[in-house]
Protein backbone atom coordinates (compact mmCIF):
# COMPACT_ATOMS: atom_id res chain seq x y z
CA UNK A 1 0.00 0.00 0.00
CA UNK A 2 1.55 3.35 -1.04
CA UNK A 3 2.52 5.89 1.61
CA UNK A 4 1.99 3.45 4.47
CA UNK A 5 4.18 2.02 7.22
CA UNK A 6 3.45 -0.89 9.55
CA UNK A 7 4.49 -0.51 13.20
CA UNK A 8 3.77 -1.88 16.67
CA UNK A 9 2.85 0.95 19.02
CA UNK A 10 1.57 1.41 22.56
CA UNK A 11 -2.22 1.89 22.91
CA UNK A 12 -1.37 5.03 24.90
CA UNK A 13 -0.22 6.62 21.63
CA UNK A 14 -3.53 5.91 19.86
CA UNK A 15 -6.22 8.59 19.91
CA UNK A 16 -9.87 8.54 18.88
CA UNK A 17 -10.76 10.01 15.48
CA UNK A 18 -12.00 13.59 15.83
CA UNK A 19 -15.80 13.65 16.19
CA UNK A 20 -15.87 9.87 15.76
CA UNK A 21 -19.57 9.02 15.13
CA UNK A 22 -19.32 5.30 15.94
CA UNK A 23 -19.51 4.35 19.62
CA UNK A 24 -17.49 1.59 21.25
CA UNK A 25 -20.16 -0.29 23.20
CA UNK A 26 -19.53 -2.92 25.85
CA UNK A 27 -21.89 -5.46 24.31
CA UNK A 28 -21.78 -9.12 23.30
CA UNK A 29 -19.91 -8.36 20.05
CA UNK A 30 -17.27 -6.48 22.01
CA UNK A 31 -16.93 -9.36 24.45
CA UNK A 32 -16.43 -11.74 21.53
CA UNK A 33 -13.77 -9.44 20.06
CA UNK A 34 -11.93 -9.33 23.40
CA UNK A 35 -11.99 -13.14 23.57
CA UNK A 36 -10.73 -13.39 19.98
CA UNK A 37 -7.82 -11.00 20.58
CA UNK A 38 -6.99 -12.73 23.85
CA UNK A 39 -6.71 -16.02 21.98
CA UNK A 40 -5.22 -14.98 18.63
CA UNK A 41 -3.98 -11.40 19.01
CA UNK A 42 -4.79 -8.54 16.63
CA UNK A 43 -4.85 -10.16 13.20
CA UNK A 44 -5.73 -7.07 11.14
CA UNK A 45 -3.63 -3.95 11.92
CA UNK A 46 -5.40 -0.76 12.88
CA UNK A 47 -5.30 2.01 10.28
CA UNK A 48 -3.97 5.26 11.74
CA UNK A 49 -2.39 8.53 10.72
CA UNK A 50 0.21 10.69 12.46
CA UNK A 51 -0.93 13.59 14.64
CA UNK A 52 0.99 16.90 14.51
CA UNK A 53 0.94 16.99 18.32
CA UNK A 54 2.31 13.45 18.59
CA UNK A 55 0.88 9.95 18.62
CA UNK A 56 -1.58 8.59 16.09
CA UNK A 57 -5.23 9.15 15.22
CA UNK A 58 -7.24 5.95 14.73
CA UNK A 59 -9.08 5.78 11.43
CA UNK A 60 -10.16 2.14 11.58
CA UNK A 61 -9.89 -0.07 14.66
CA UNK A 62 -11.36 1.77 17.65
CA UNK A 63 -12.93 -1.40 19.04
CA UNK A 64 -9.72 -3.40 18.55
CA UNK A 65 -7.78 -0.69 20.36
CA UNK A 66 -10.24 -0.68 23.27
CA UNK A 67 -10.08 -4.48 23.46
CA UNK A 68 -6.26 -4.30 23.64
CA UNK A 69 -6.45 -1.73 26.44
CA UNK A 70 -8.86 -3.97 28.34
CA UNK A 71 -6.49 -6.93 27.95
CA UNK A 72 -3.44 -4.90 28.93
CA UNK A 73 -1.69 -5.52 25.60
CA UNK A 74 1.40 -3.31 25.41
CA UNK A 75 1.91 -3.18 21.63
CA UNK A 76 -0.73 -2.93 18.90
CA UNK A 77 -0.02 -3.49 15.18
CA UNK A 78 -0.93 -0.42 13.12
CA UNK A 79 -0.65 0.69 9.52
CA UNK A 80 0.31 4.36 9.37
CA UNK A 81 -1.06 6.18 6.32
CA UNK A 82 -0.52 9.79 5.36
CA UNK A 83 -3.99 11.12 4.63
CA UNK A 84 -5.66 14.50 4.39
CA UNK A 85 -8.57 15.26 6.72
CA UNK A 86 -11.08 14.53 3.96
CA UNK A 87 -9.36 11.28 2.91
CA UNK A 88 -9.20 10.14 6.53
CA UNK A 89 -12.88 10.92 7.11
CA UNK A 90 -14.02 9.00 4.03
CA UNK A 91 -11.87 5.99 4.93
CA UNK A 92 -13.09 6.10 8.54
CA UNK A 93 -16.75 6.03 7.49
CA UNK A 94 -16.24 3.34 4.84
CA UNK A 95 -14.38 1.16 7.35
CA UNK A 96 -17.12 1.34 9.98
CA UNK A 97 -20.46 1.78 8.19
CA UNK A 98 -20.72 -1.94 7.35
CA UNK A 99 -20.67 -3.05 11.00
CA UNK A 100 -23.42 -5.52 11.84
CA UNK A 101 -25.07 -3.24 14.41
CA UNK A 102 -24.96 0.48 13.66
CA UNK A 103 -27.32 2.90 15.40
CA UNK A 104 -29.36 5.33 13.26
CA UNK A 105 -27.56 8.27 14.92
CA UNK A 106 -24.17 6.74 14.07
CA UNK A 107 -25.15 6.34 10.41
CA UNK A 108 -26.59 9.86 10.36
CA UNK A 109 -23.47 11.66 11.55
CA UNK A 110 -21.12 9.33 9.67
CA UNK A 111 -22.88 9.93 6.36
CA UNK A 112 -22.92 13.68 6.99
CA UNK A 113 -19.18 13.67 7.70
CA UNK A 114 -18.53 11.68 4.54
CA UNK A 115 -20.76 13.92 2.42
CA UNK A 116 -19.01 17.05 3.67
CA UNK A 117 -15.59 15.50 3.00
CA UNK A 118 -16.56 14.44 -0.51
CA UNK A 119 -17.92 17.90 -1.26
CA UNK A 120 -14.60 19.39 -0.18
CA UNK A 121 -12.92 17.08 -2.68
CA UNK A 122 -15.42 17.89 -5.41
CA UNK A 123 -16.42 14.21 -5.63
CA UNK A 124 -20.04 14.63 -4.59
CA UNK A 125 -22.48 17.18 -5.92
CA UNK A 126 -26.08 18.05 -5.19
CA UNK A 127 -28.82 18.39 -7.76
CA UNK A 128 -32.20 20.08 -7.47
CA UNK A 129 -35.08 17.62 -7.35
CA UNK A 130 -38.35 19.48 -6.78
CA UNK A 131 -37.76 21.17 -3.44
CA UNK A 132 -35.40 18.51 -2.08
CA UNK A 133 -31.66 18.03 -2.39
CA UNK A 134 -30.14 14.61 -3.04
CA UNK A 135 -26.45 13.82 -3.02
CA UNK A 136 -24.88 12.22 -6.05
CA UNK A 137 -24.89 8.41 -6.14
CA UNK A 138 -21.14 8.32 -5.54
CA UNK A 139 -21.86 8.80 -1.82
CA UNK A 140 -23.57 5.39 -1.73
CA UNK A 141 -20.81 3.47 -3.53
CA UNK A 142 -19.35 2.03 -0.31
CA UNK A 143 -22.68 1.49 1.42
CA UNK A 144 -25.64 -0.86 1.17
CA UNK A 145 -27.93 2.18 1.52
CA UNK A 146 -29.18 4.08 -1.51
CA UNK A 147 -28.34 7.75 -2.01
CA UNK A 148 -31.95 8.62 -1.12
CA UNK A 149 -31.78 6.60 2.11
CA UNK A 150 -28.46 8.22 3.00
CA UNK A 151 -30.00 11.67 2.63
CA UNK A 152 -32.82 10.63 4.96
CA UNK A 153 -30.30 9.41 7.53
CA UNK A 154 -28.49 12.76 7.30
CA UNK A 155 -31.78 14.51 8.11
CA UNK A 156 -31.65 12.83 11.54
CA UNK A 157 -28.71 15.08 12.45
CA UNK A 158 -31.24 17.93 12.67
CA UNK A 159 -33.14 16.22 15.50
CA UNK A 160 -32.64 17.40 19.06
CA UNK A 161 -30.69 14.89 21.15
CA UNK A 162 -33.61 13.42 23.19
CA UNK A 163 -35.63 12.64 20.05
CA UNK A 164 -32.60 11.18 18.25
CA UNK A 165 -32.06 8.97 21.28
CA UNK A 166 -35.65 7.75 20.93
CA UNK A 167 -34.86 6.69 17.36
CA UNK A 168 -31.76 4.81 18.53
CA UNK A 169 -33.85 3.06 21.17
CA UNK A 170 -36.55 2.12 18.61
CA UNK A 171 -39.06 4.22 20.53
CA UNK A 172 -39.69 6.32 17.40
CA UNK A 173 -39.84 4.95 13.87
CA UNK A 174 -37.33 6.13 11.28
CA UNK A 175 -39.67 7.70 8.71
CA UNK A 176 -41.67 9.84 11.18
CA UNK A 177 -38.37 10.96 12.72
CA UNK A 178 -37.17 12.18 9.31
CA UNK A 179 -40.28 14.36 8.98
CA UNK A 180 -39.89 15.63 12.56
CA UNK A 181 -36.32 16.73 11.71
CA UNK A 182 -37.78 19.57 9.61
CA UNK A 183 -39.47 21.07 12.68
CA UNK A 184 -37.72 23.95 14.46
CA UNK A 185 -35.66 23.00 17.53
CA UNK A 186 -38.17 24.80 19.76
CA UNK A 187 -41.09 22.86 18.28
CA UNK A 188 -39.11 19.63 18.63
CA UNK A 189 -38.65 20.39 22.34
CA UNK A 190 -42.42 20.90 22.65
CA UNK A 191 -43.00 17.60 20.88
CA UNK A 192 -40.48 15.73 23.01
CA UNK A 193 -42.13 16.95 26.21
CA UNK A 194 -45.59 15.95 24.97
CA UNK A 195 -44.37 12.53 23.81
CA UNK A 196 -43.00 11.84 27.29
CA UNK A 197 -46.21 13.11 28.90
CA UNK A 198 -48.57 11.17 26.63
CA UNK A 199 -46.30 8.14 26.18
CA UNK A 200 -47.02 8.27 22.46
CA UNK A 201 -45.25 9.16 19.25
CA UNK A 202 -46.75 10.64 16.06
CA UNK A 203 -47.50 8.44 13.06
CA UNK A 204 -45.97 9.20 9.67
CA UNK A 205 -49.07 11.10 8.57
CA UNK A 206 -49.14 13.08 11.82
CA UNK A 207 -45.41 13.81 11.54
CA UNK A 208 -45.89 15.26 8.08
CA UNK A 209 -48.67 17.46 9.44
CA UNK A 210 -46.42 18.65 12.28
CA UNK A 211 -43.64 19.40 9.81
CA UNK A 212 -45.97 21.59 7.73
CA UNK A 213 -47.37 23.41 10.75
CA UNK A 214 -43.91 24.01 12.21
CA UNK A 215 -42.64 25.44 8.93
CA UNK A 216 -45.71 27.66 8.55
CA UNK A 217 -45.51 28.86 12.17
CA UNK A 218 -49.02 27.64 13.05
CA UNK A 219 -48.06 24.88 15.51
CA UNK A 220 -49.13 25.23 19.15
CA UNK A 221 -48.41 23.14 22.25
CA UNK A 222 -52.14 22.58 22.73
CA UNK A 223 -52.44 21.10 19.24
CA UNK A 224 -49.48 18.80 19.93
CA UNK A 225 -51.24 17.42 23.00
CA UNK A 226 -54.49 16.94 21.08
CA UNK A 227 -52.73 15.16 18.23
CA UNK A 228 -50.76 12.77 20.44
CA UNK A 229 -53.78 11.79 22.50
CA UNK A 230 -56.03 11.01 19.53
CA UNK A 231 -56.47 7.29 18.95
CA UNK A 232 -54.83 5.89 15.83
CA UNK A 233 -56.37 2.82 14.15
CA UNK A 234 -53.13 0.86 14.36
CA UNK A 235 -52.69 1.64 18.05
CA UNK A 236 -55.93 0.13 19.36
CA UNK A 237 -55.38 -2.50 22.03
CA UNK A 238 -51.63 -1.95 21.78
CA UNK A 239 -49.23 -1.84 24.68
CA UNK A 240 -45.56 -0.98 25.07
CA UNK A 241 -42.67 -2.40 27.04
CA UNK A 242 -40.02 0.17 27.82
CA UNK A 243 -36.38 -0.83 27.67
CA UNK A 244 -35.94 0.01 31.35
CA UNK A 245 -38.73 -2.44 32.26
CA UNK A 246 -37.05 -5.45 30.63
CA UNK A 247 -33.34 -4.54 30.84
CA UNK A 248 -32.95 -6.17 34.27
CA UNK A 249 -33.87 -9.59 32.88
CA UNK A 250 -30.97 -9.59 30.37
CA UNK A 251 -27.17 -9.80 30.69
CA UNK A 252 -25.25 -6.49 30.62
CA UNK A 253 -24.48 -5.30 27.09
CA UNK A 254 -27.60 -6.70 25.40
CA UNK A 255 -28.76 -4.34 22.64
CA UNK A 256 -32.47 -3.40 22.24
CA UNK A 257 -32.55 -5.55 19.09
CA UNK A 258 -31.15 -8.57 20.94
CA UNK A 259 -33.68 -8.13 23.76
CA UNK A 260 -36.53 -7.79 21.28
CA UNK A 261 -35.49 -10.93 19.37
CA UNK A 262 -35.24 -12.91 22.61
CA UNK A 263 -38.68 -11.77 23.77
CA UNK A 264 -40.26 -12.71 20.43
CA UNK A 265 -38.56 -16.11 20.53
CA UNK A 266 -39.85 -16.79 24.06
CA UNK A 267 -43.36 -15.66 23.11
CA UNK A 268 -43.31 -17.96 20.09
CA UNK A 269 -42.32 -20.89 22.31
CA UNK A 270 -45.04 -19.97 24.81
CA UNK A 271 -47.59 -19.73 21.99
CA UNK A 272 -46.80 -23.24 20.76
CA UNK A 273 -47.02 -24.60 24.31
CA UNK A 274 -50.32 -22.81 24.91
CA UNK A 275 -51.76 -24.16 21.66
CA UNK A 276 -50.67 -27.69 22.61
CA UNK A 277 -52.35 -27.35 26.02
CA UNK A 278 -55.59 -26.18 24.42
CA UNK A 279 -55.54 -29.10 21.99
CA UNK A 280 -55.03 -31.54 24.86
CA UNK A 281 -57.96 -30.02 26.75
CA UNK A 282 -60.18 -30.35 23.67
CA UNK A 283 -59.28 -34.05 23.35
CA UNK A 284 -60.07 -34.71 27.02
CA UNK A 285 -63.54 -33.22 26.79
Amino acid sequence: MPNSLELNVSPALLHTFANHPFHVRKDMEMNELVDSIRESGVIVPLIVRSRPEGGYEIISGHRRCEACRELGIEKVPVRVQELTDDEATILMVNSNIQREHVLPSEKAFAYKMKMDAMKHQGRATSCQLGTKLRTDGVLAESSSDSARTIQRYIRLTYLISPILQMVDQSRMAFNPAVEISYMTPEHQRWLQAEMELCEATPSLVQSRRLKEMSQSGTLTEHYLHTLLTEQKPNQRQKFFLSQSDVQRFFPPGYTPEQMQNTIFSLLKTWGHAHEHTQNQQELER
